[in-house]
């Protein structure tokens, strides 16, 4: 009877123990029970263009010399020598955004891009080639080049990521980075954001639809660091004796010793 409680209570401590290391795995969890919800969620923050960033602007229109005269060359280094480059190899170069916020293009000069969408930027330089009767039929198209975030700590793959696209979630975010780790804590993901030349940290809870969507952090900007946290789990098994002293495995191993120590003692009493 003593052996039979003994296993019991083993049984029982390491059913506690899996379910506590699971309960915070599922993500949405306030709404994965219903069928439809409805959230209010805020407007779609667009990438804006900051200093030090870097774009392409490429113009198109009818007349292919004045698209030209817009479109600067790309060009190589081989050799020591430069390179217009070839038709397999073509491309346009970039504006790096200066500490005033703007670039300087081509016949129009100085242009503000700062604080601006791709869209607006577009529409910017689309509008005053057709103010200074440049190109009234120009299609602007503008692309982002350098624009990075970057995501560590338990993801499968963590590292630096392109942003290609105008708006960015934590949820975009996680997907590029493959998901989170069995490791990785939900209910505390970490976004640090430069803001006025100050870092701004914002936690976030991936378990919580609502409170995640009302974020300021939900939507990423450029150059934001992901961080996802260890579970207690991984922080055990980092240390030099976690895995023999604190995992599953070695309470069972202790289980079955102390069930084999007690079958022993009641053969020979």
């Amino acid at each position: 009877m003593k052996v039979r409680n003994m296993f019991g209570s083993f049984v029982v401590a390491l059913s506690l123990t899996a379910c506590a290391s699971t309960q915070n795995i599922p993500y949405f969890q306030d709404i994965a029970q219903q069928k439809q919800v409805v959230l209010e969620s805020q407007d779609p923050q667009m990438i804006t263009l900051q200093p030090g960033d870097k774009i392409s602007v490429i113009v198109n229109c009818r007349d292919s010399e004045l698209s030209q005269l817009f479109n600067l060359p790309y060009t190589t280094r081989r050799l020591g020598q430069v390179t217009n480059t070839s038709s397999i190899d073509q491309g346009v170069s970039g504006y790096t955004i200066g500490e005033d916020g703007c670039i300087d293009f081509p016949v129009l000069g100085k242009v503000s891009v700062e604080g601006k969408t791709r869209s607006e930027v577009a529409n910017t330089i689309k509008e005053a080639l057709a103010a200074q009767q440049q190109a009234s039929d120009a299609v602007v198209t503008v692309e982002f080049m350098n624009l990075r975030l970057y995501i560590l700590g338990e993801v499968k793959t963590p590292g630096k990521y392109t942003i290609d696209q105008d708006a960015v979630t934590i949820i975009d975010a996680i997907s590029m980075a493959g998901d989170l780790t069995i490791y990785g804590k939900r209910d505390n993901v970490s976004v640090k954001r430069i803001v006025d030349g100050k870092e701004e940290v914002y936690k976030l809870n991936l378990t919580n639809t609502a409170d995640l969507i009302a974020s300021p952090a939900y939507y990423l900007k450029q150059n934001d660091v992901v961080y996802v946290e260890p579970n207690k789990v991984r922080q055990r098994q980092s240390t030099v004796n976690g895995n023999n002293i604190l995992s599953t495995s070695f309470w069972i191993s202790v289980m079955n010793l102390a069930v084999t120590v007690a079958v022993l003692f009641v053969k020979k009493h």
